[in-house]
């Protein structure tokens, strides 16, 4: 190799720039890496920032359902924080304090409380209406009311007991089917409560009204009351609240026990026998006789279950049939092939003046008023 004139190497750029890399590759990589770390760590810090122009851009509806709330957080457009915020606010919404339930020490065993297909049948002592109100709150329940030429008279003690002992600490709408709409009297009503009247066309004998109440409350339901309550109770007029009736009875569908058979076997029920109905049972079938004062469900299940029962009484009507009860008949015949997911105790339907009360009926919420059926029903 020749060397210059003090034996150093030769000014030459190639040789400088190999004598530079290889002599301190190392520190350098050092410090490349160094600062691919810092620059990693800003990043990630910067990403907790709010974007807010991007936001306004790309926010997905379930923020900003989440940020109209009063009471949420500024979110990020991280995912995590957005379910971290509402696991936050829920938490702190709501806290429930009640005695634990005891696997070993059942509350009721003088009465069945649960159906062959795993249903509950409500009785006092079976739930905890704490518990429950906090799982359905922010609802609406709906109430079907029939009160067709002098049922209204029935009107005033119905809605002032409702208003007492019904769904207490819930939104409620009171649908009254009526066709004397100025006799609807006016009732004191709870905040966010209302009573809403339908005016409808009445019908010569009490059958044929109780024979069109299912059409009508299906009519309803896919024009109306799908888009106002969740639930629908659908009760008789004819009856009073004399205890607390609450969101217990909630469910997909439920049905309620007829306090004259709840304890008859199922020869004696009154089903519909003649094998051209509609509504016909045969003798070897059947769980409950269910009554059709009070039943209801969600609004597509009710929907569902008064549609079906409407059809089958025009199919029955086109054959010159009439069920033994009417529509009750046709409820029984629907709720034996399509089982209702919770079943009410005669404590939710009885009559004093008609029943002696047993021991284990610990309860009486809805019951019959006196009334003179001759004198009302048909004028």
């Amino acid at each position: 190799m020749i060397q210059g004139p003090d034996n150093s190497a030769p000014s030459n750029p190639a040789f400088l720039s190999t004598d530079f890399w290889g002599g301190s590759s190392k520190s350098w990589l050092c410090l490349v890496l160094l600062l691919a770390a810092c620059l990693g760590f800003y990043s990630n810090i910067f990403n907790l920032i709010p974007r807010w122009e991007q936001r306004e851009e790309s926010q997905s509806p379930e923020a900003h359902h989440l940020q109209d709330q009063p009471d949420s957080l500024p979110l990020s457009q991280d995912k995590h924080t957005v379910v971290l915020h509402r696991l936050l606010l829920e938490k702190t919404e709501v806290r429930l304090v009640y005695p634990k339930a005891q696997v070993l020490q059942p509350t009721r065993t003088d009465v069945l409380v649960m159906t062959p297909w795993f249903a509950p049948i409500v009785w006092d002592g079976t739930f905890d209406s704490a518990i429950l109100d906090a799982q359905f709150r922010n609802i609406t329940i709906g109430m079907t009311i029939f009160a067709i030429k002098k049922y209204t008279v029935f009107l005033k003690l119905f809605l002032e007991t409702a208003e007492k002992y019904f769904m207490v600490g819930h939104k409620v709408n009171y649908y009254v089917f009526t066709d004397r709409p100025a006799d609807v009297p006016q009732v004191p009503l709870r905040q966010g409560r209302q009573v809403v009247v339908l005016e409808v066309r009445n019908y010569r004998r009490w059958q044929d009204v109780c024979m069109h109440r299912m059409e009508m409350i299906s009519n309803f339901s896919r024009q109306r009351f799908l888009h106002e309550v969740d639930y629908l109770v659908c009760a008789d007029v004819d009856m009073k609240f004399s205890d607390r009736v609450g969101v217990e009875i909630l469910a997909p569908l439920f049905g309620t026990l007829h306090p004259g058979f709840y304890a008859a076997d199922r020869g004696s029920f009154t089903y519909e026998r003649r094998a051209l109905s509609q509504a016909y049972i045969p003798r070897d079938e059947g769980d409950f006789y269910y009554a059709g004062a009070f039943f209801g469900g969600s609004v597509l299940e009710v929907h569902r279950l008064t549609a079906a029962c409407h059809q089958a009484m025009m199919a029955d009507w086109a054959r010159g049939l009439e069920a033994v009860w009417h529509d009750e008949s046709h409820l029984n015949r629907y709720l034996l092939y399509h089982k209702p997911s919770k079943v009410l105790s005669p404590e939710y339907l009885w009559d004093e003046r008609m029943l002696r009360r047993p021991p284990y009926l610990r309860k009486l919420r809805y019951v019959a008023v006196p009334k003179n059926h001759a004198e009302i029903r048909n004028r």
